[in-house]
């Protein structure tokens, strides 16, 4: 820690440009990389016309955003309107200034690390700046006069605070293990030897294996986070047209589709981070010559796009979730598991300390107890929901009418259209749902 804050001020600004320009890049690639990777899950081809095998398509839609024409709303809230892409792109700019990409390296002669600065609550930071740019979405859909916006801006607040809750919670058993809250001290934490039920393992122990429940609940919260399939809800093209920036255009749109695809990074670089072991070598290059220096950026870059990858894989497997299920998941699964998980550390933690005595022993009975118990609780309830919606066919008269909302809906459970009789030629011809005949047409068709 002592080589933070003695750097020059021209090493320090050297540092700010190389975030700068890492992410610019990283977000040139991961465009290109996501239409890639969909089109051979696909079986299409994907960009192939600009640059050499289409990889600089994505600097191409970047420049006609920049030249596309950019209007303004009408009705748009003028100041609020402009401000809303800076409150969504600066904290997603910022954040990696926390992070540490790499080890002590030699840069022109000064020694220094590869991370721009860290602090004693260096991850509490993280979770505030990505606060901040629910304030832009938030704005954004507020001020742009339109209903749509509005719904898509509702939407990204509501997914975004209640995902943050699940992982900051993930973060709280890390802290356990790792005792600090500095990024690069959690860095060094995960390269110590893993220890299980107190047998050495001669592998680094990143948290991830240490940790699973706790890093598992953080990528499912990251995804919902940056508003990424199967969560990406707030920009439902079906139901919201665009969410909350249906109204923006040219470089401002540019804006939130490029912080989107940095909070992408962000995540990424924070997963790699608390969980992965950071700019390490993974097992058994660790502590080589491969594993110090400028080769941390390296290792830290291949992390991240792993994780890339797997929102890449999302996209093209999983549809879309429908929003009470996705807010319910969020309220009701990953947030009581993330509270139970961290009293099991605690509890954990207590035994490998003070020993495994009679407190630490029923607090493991109690919390499997209440796991169970509450696992059981969400099912029967969701059973119970289901039966007593679900209409009682003996009751049913036997009226349905797909059209009495003005639209066409299928009929639930235990509906039945009513019985009916249409003339086909001078012959009268039942239902064949209801009495079990068959139309001129079937008869024809069989034949």
């Amino acid at each position: 820690m002592t080589l933070f804050g003695t750097d020059p001020w021209w090493i320090i600004l050297i540092k700010a440009a190389g975030i700068l320009v890492y992410l610019l890049l990283f977000t040139l690639f991961n465009i290109v990389f996501e239409r890639k990777v969909v089109a051979k899950m696909q079986h299409r081809v994907g960009p192939i016309m600009n640059g050499p095998w289409g990889t600089l398509q994505s600097l191409a839609d970047g420049v006609k955003l920049m030249v596309k024409e950019d209007f303004r709303p009408k009705n748009a809230e003028k100041f609020v309107y402009n401000l809303a892409p800076y409150l969504v792109a600066i904290p997603a700019f910022s954040i990696l200034a926390l992070i540490p990409l790499g080890g002590e390296v030699s840069m022109f002669g000064v020694t220094t690390r590869l991370q721009l600065t860290d602090m004693p609550v260096a991850v509490l930071m993280l979770l505030a700046l990505a606060s901040v740019g629910i304030y832009g979405i938030v704005l954004a859909g507020w001020s742009s006069g339109s209903t749509y916006s509005l719904l898509g801006g509702l939407r990204s607040s509501a997914q975004m605070i209640s995902y943050e809750i699940a992982m900051g919670l993930s973060f709280v058993s890390v802290f356990m293990y790792a005792g600090s809250m500095y990024t690069s001290e959690i860095v060094e934490a995960q390269q110590q030897p893993l220890n299980f039920l107190g047998v050495e393992i001669p592998i680094p122990g990143w948290y991830a294996l240490l940790l699973i429940p706790a890093f598992i609940v953080y990528v499912i919260s990251m995804v919902g986070e940056t508003n990424r399939a199967p969560f990406d809800l707030p920009e439902a093209e079906s139901e919201l047209v665009g969410g909350f920036h249906t109204e923006y255009s040219g470089f401002r749109f540019a804006m939130f589709f490029l912080a989107e695809y940095i909070n992408m990074v962000n995540v990424s670089a924070i997963a790699t981070t608390l969980f992965l072991g950071g700019y390490h070598a993974p097992w058994p290059l660790q502590g080589t010559v491969v594993d110090q220096g400028y080769w941390g950026l390296l290792w830290f870059t291949l992390k991240v796009i792993l994780f890339i990858f797997m929102f890449v894989w999302l996209r093209g497997t999983l549809p879309r979730f429908r929003y009470d299920q996705f807010m319910g998941f969020g309220w009701k699964i990953l947030i009581p598991v993330a509270l139970g998980w961290i009293l099991a550390v605690a509890t954990i933690r207590n035994i490998v300390t003070h020993g495994f005595g009679v407190i630490p022993l029923v607090s493991v009975v109690l919390f499997i107890i209440a796991l169970v118990a509450y696992l059981y609780v969400i099912d029967r309830s969701a059973l119970d929901e289901q039966l007593q919606n679900e209409p009682d066919p003996a009751d049913d008269d036997g009226e349905f009418d797909p059209f009495a909302g003005g639209y066409p809906v299928p009929p639930k459970p235990g509906q039945r259209l009513p019985e009916f009789a249409e003339v086909v030629e001078g012959e009268t011809v039942q239902d064949p749902v209801d009495a079990g005949t068959m139309t001129q047409s079937d008869k024809g068709a069989d034949s």
